[in-house]
């Protein structure tokens, strides 16, 4: 159907002599590291569900990491009926052009924002990983949108029905990005109590049920823009995140006033603060945060406020075509947000906001801001500085004193990010493409303006439920975070089994 390479065919799965269960759970990524999120749910030996098919990132797609090759499917499809996006991130789906290449011809579950967003972030990963040939990706995003199957919040919807048994799922706000869900999955089967794994009181009859919630990317309390997540009545298994299950995040005072103080300093120096952010979620969630200082700090009457003449600087033009969508979104907005549209404040659209689409524009920002003194403030993807307009700004600025780089996001092992994170304070060196650069910049963290949630975040939502999960599966996180975690859940008593899968 479409002529992009499949890197590599569906092996031969399981079948019904292996003795499926429903309620079975494959985890194909996202289980040796954060990246790759892809877990398999099977009603039966013959129908299963996928949450996500993501791609694998930084030194996960490494020998030493999770998966020789990122690309590749490496599991059987013909069991799978339908894919459940929990939010449009790269690492949640960025190897669906590769299911379907494998065979895949299911419909698509997401929220009704995730349907607007991800076929824009399909066709940059098709343009950046796979071809230019534009007749080739207009062909892919037509037929994605033909399987996309949108819906809205806190509504079950069928999703296999069969003999044997039927599965229902329903979506509820996770807070990470606009449009990312937690997965509620309710399995409805028949047959003897050994042919299914039975919960206490769940039996009716020759029927039984189980409810199995994927937690997809669990969001951060008071994320700009986005309600927080709600903890759901209950289940019998959870799958869980745990990207900051070791830590704690500042609150949203702490990191607010990092964000100034760092924009103080380039007000100071004559420098620029370099933001590395993700195109979708991050960027949105910063234009917010620094169009609320610029309204405080630009206010009264000094003409001389530099504050008021500070562009901020959005050089990605992915980024920007995003933020359009998020604009057109605000009915999905938090009250917060929608309260200052009311009072004719635009947080994503301000006057000293200045965006950058043409790779020539771009070419001579770089190199006005690396040999002026003028201050700015620039958002550029990738949020890893593993590509994108970022590393161009990293060659040129790096090595110079005057400016800052502040990281708002996680940093994979095996990124320039995380080495510039880690070696920065030492003023230490980074590899970028191949070439050697002194950290001379200033280097900075704000831990509290990740999209996930922390430890307290995780634990409080499993504490809120009125049923506990009999088993917790503990996934994407790095060993460490996953093994805290799980510590934390059964000193806690919240769950009878934790398991962290391999």
């Amino acid at each position: 159907m479409f002529d992009f390479p499949a890197e590599g065919t569906a092996r031969p799965g399981l079948s019904a002599s292996h003795g499926i269960k429903p309620g079975h759970i494959a985890h194909h990524g996202a289980v040796n590291g954060v990246t790759g999120s892809c877990h398999q749910l099977f009603v039966d030996a013959h129908n299963s569900i996928l949450i996500d098919c993501g791609l694998f990132q930084g030194a996960e797609t490494s020998p030493g990491g999770s998966r020789h090759n990122s690309l590749a499917i490496e599991f059987d499809i013909s069991t799978v009926k339908a894919l459940v996006a929990t939010h449009v991130h790269i690492d949640h789906v960025g190897r669906i052009p590769y299911l379907i290449a494998a065979g895949f011809r299911g419909p698509i579950y997401c929220s009704e924002p995730s349907a607007e967003l991800l076929p824009l972030v399909l066709e940059d990963a098709l343009k950046i990983g796979i071809s230019r040939d534009e007749a080739l990706i207009g062909k892919f995003i037509r037929y994605i949108k033909k399987q996309l199957r949108p819906l809205p919040y806190n509504r079950w919807q069928p999703v296999v029905a069969e003999k044997g048994g039927t599965l229902g799922i329903r979506l509820q706000r996770a807070g990470h990005i606009l449009g990312s869900a937690y997965v509620e999955c309710e399995l409805k089967y028949h047959g003897s109590p050994d042919a299914a794994r039975r919960s206490p009181g769940s039996q009716s009859g020759r029927s039984y049920k189980r409810r199995i919630i994927f937690s997809g990317d669990m969001g951060a309390r008071h994320t700009p823009l986005l309600y927080a997540p709600k903890a759901p009545w209950g289940c019998d298994e959870l799958v869980i995140e745990s990207t900051y299950g070791d830590r704690l995040h500042q609150n949203r005072k702490q990191r607010v006033q990092i964000l100034q103080n760092t924009i103080e300093c380039a007000l100071k120096d004559g420098g620029s603060v370099l933001i590395p952010a993700f195109s979708i979620g991050r960027t949105q969630e910063l234009l917010y945060e620094l169009e609320g200082i610029i309204h405080r700090q630009a206010g009264g009457r000094r003409r001389d406020n530099p504050w008021r003449d500070l562009p901020v600087i959005v050089d990605s033009p992915l980024a920007s075509r995003f933020t359009k969508v998020y604009r057109r979104l605000q009915p999905y907005w938090d009250a917060e947000a929608r309260r200052l549209l009311s009072r004719g404040r635009h947080p994503l659209s301000f006057e000293q906001l200045i965006t950058v689409d043409e790779h020539e524009a771009h070419r001579k920002l770089v190199a006005e801001l690396a040999n002026s003194k003028r201050p700015a403030i620039v958002i550029a993807a990738s949020g890893m500085c593993s590509g994108g307009r970022i590393v161009n700004y990293l060659k040129a600025m790096l090595e110079d004193e005057r400016h800052n780089i502040l990281f708002v996001g996680y940093q994979a092992r095996g990124t320039p990010g995380r080495d510039i994170q880690t070696y920065g304070p030492q003023k230490g060196y980074v590899d970028i493409e191949g070439e050697r650069y002194r950290i001379g910049a200033g280097v900075a963290s704000i831990s509290g303006y990740s999209a996930h949630a922390d430890q307290e975040d995780l634990l409080g939502f499993i504490r809120k439920m009125k049923k506990r999960p009999q088993c917790i599966r503990v996934v994407h996180g790095d060993a460490q975070a996953k093994q805290v975690l799980r510590q934390r859940i059964e000193q806690e008593g919240l769950a009878a089994e934790v398991v962290v899968p391999d």
